[in-house]
């Protein structure tokens, strides 16, 4: 079992689009208050913000977050989140049957995602109100001053407006979970009307349209066609849902994972491409706006009743444990992301802190990185440049959900002189000798891997003051040098690895 990768600079697929490493929050369980904002944290700062967490995203390197939803989007009041906090209201919130004390909105989730480094990327309501609040919001958002939602803003202590340039229309309204779940032609025409209101406001906006919740729904690519006729040259992107688990141990199916989704994205590009030739207007992106590993199975069957049938709470909800094997699936979603760089303008690891997140706290304890963390943060700080596909010639294995499908998967990005390979072995039981090709000279920079520690299985997990599932340094990493540059690796069992080279003097 041997795995040939070639790397040629000239098979490029675009650039590196940097709001690929984005994320997302939502007012849901324990995502803001209890995560971001907890004022009775022992880190809390003088606004309530939590300085361990805030430390912890700025070195995750995300480049952009979604806000403020979401399922919680589709009946919020994005008014009642701004003016002095003592005046606010405090409203039942029925997506997650939660409290919603509006204590955290839009004056200081920017001001925090400032401090983060992160590109706000607000969501409108297209749930419970429509194309005159949208407009009301991003009015107060964006406009300098002189109206009196603008002027409101500026009184509330944001001189200078936000200037959001990317706007959600509204979430996953094909879901029958959806408050004001819709029919396609119904969110179609919504989508249109406020799409059109909101550039006559501000015409530098981007748009993102609604997709389907996910690949499996029954109206998916009917509801993708239709939406995108009613909103054809008004929005500049369609979102993209796509969560994965292991289901029924399928293990094998699970960490082929990144499979469904290139051919996901692959269809959701051929439905954008055929609607714009039929319009005549230009292609738009592929805004994965929602993507992760997230283990629905037991949603649904302990928490979901447990959450939806008990009393309205701040409480706990999908704080998912991950593993060895839920990183090196993320580090293989990672890839076919950026597989997909020509089509795919956003995307957004869903979530940030404690909701199915890569990082976790606790009110009394320390705050800490989940497995998946890794994968993410070296890959948003190395993937620099132009994406380039590899040739792979390796050996496959079977799976009950997607067929035959490769042992190894690959990508490679290129900067300058800089290259940077990631590479995942989904052999759960048999270390993969490789040699990747590359032309010219180059020399090792840094090679790192993330598989089971010595002694553990693929079911550990971090915890508070123990992280022992993260990067390692790969050891036996040699780069051999004739016409062309072969660096020869063995990948772990089980592993997501990144290999990071820098361009020598060619040789004369």
């Amino acid at each position: 079992m041997t795995a040939s990768i070639r790397i040629d600079p000239g098979s490029t697929i675009g650039p590196v689009p940097r709001r690929l490493f984005g994320t997302f929050v939502e007012h849901m369980g324990r995502s803001v208050y209890g995560g971001i904002h907890d004022p009775a944290a022992p880190t809390a700062d003088q606004h309530g913000f939590r300085a361990d967490v805030l430390e912890l995203v700025r070195e995750l390197g995300a480049t952009a977050v979604r806000y403020p939803g979401g399922n919680f989007v589709s009946g919020y009041r994005w008014e009642d989140g701004v003016g002095p906090v003592e005046e606010r209201p405090t409203r039942l919130e029925p997506a997650w049957r939660g409290i919603e004390p509006n204590t955290v909105g839009l004056h200081e989730f920017a001001e925090w995602a400032d401090e983060a480094g992160l590109e706000l990327v607000e969501a409108v309501n297209l749930g419970t109100r429509g194309p005159a609040e949208a407009a009301e919001l991003l009015e107060y958002a964006n406009h300098p001053g002189g109206t009196t939602r603008s002027d409101e803003r500026r009184s509330n202590g944001a001189d200078a407006p936000f200037d959001i340039r990317v706007w959600c229309l509204g979430n996953e309204m094909d879901g029958p979970w959806q408050i004001g779940h819709k029919t396609a032609d119904e969110y179609g025409r919504l989508a249109a009307e406020t799409a059109r209101l909101m550039r006559f406001i501000d015409p530098r906006v981007e748009l993102v349209a609604a997709g389907s919740s996910n690949a499996e729904m029954p109206t998916f690519g009917v509801w993708e066609r239709t939406v995108l006729r009613h909103t054809a040259g008004l929005v500049d992107h369609v979102s993209v849902h796509a969560y994965y688990e292991e289901q029924n141990g399928d293990v094998a199916s699970f960490l082929a994972s990144a499979v469904q989704l290139d051919r996901y994205l692959d269809d959701v590009a051929a439905i954008v491409d055929e609607v714009a030739l039929e319009t005549g207007t230009a292609p738009v992106g592929i805004s994965v706006d929602e993507w992760n590993v997230w283990n629905q199975t037991r949603w649904n069957d302990v928490d979901k009743p447990r959450v939806l049938g008990g009393d309205f709470a701040i409480q706990p909800v999908i704080e998912d444990d991950y593993t060895v094997t839920d990183a090196v699936v993320v580090g293989s979603l990672l890839i076919a992301l950026l597989r997909h760089a020509d089509r795919v303008t956003m995307a957004n690891l869903a979530q940030l802190v404690n909701v199915i997140a890569p990082i976790r706290c606790e009110p009394d304890g320390p705050a800490w990185r989940q497995s998946t963390y890794f994968p993410f943060q070296a890959t948003a700080r190395h993937a620099r440049g132009v994406v380039v596909r590899p040739e792979i010639a390796v050996g496959r294995y079977a799976t009950a959900r997607y067929g035959e499908v490769p042992i190894v998967d690959a990508v490679a990005t290129m900067s300058g002189d800089a290259a940077s390979v990631f590479v995942v072995n989904r052999s759960l039981d048999e270390p993969v000798p490789a040699r990747i090709e590359l032309p010219g000279r180059w020399r090792l920079i840094e090679a790192v891997t993330l598989d089971a520690p010595d002694g553990a299985d693929r079911h550990l997990t971090n915890r508070a003051g123990d992280e022992r599932v993260r990067l390692r340094p790969l050891d036996g990493v040699r780069v051999a040098q004739a016409q062309d540059a072969v660096v020869e690796v063995t990948l772990p069992e089980l592993s997501w690895t990144m290999i990071r080279l820098a361009r020598t003097e060619d040789a004369a």
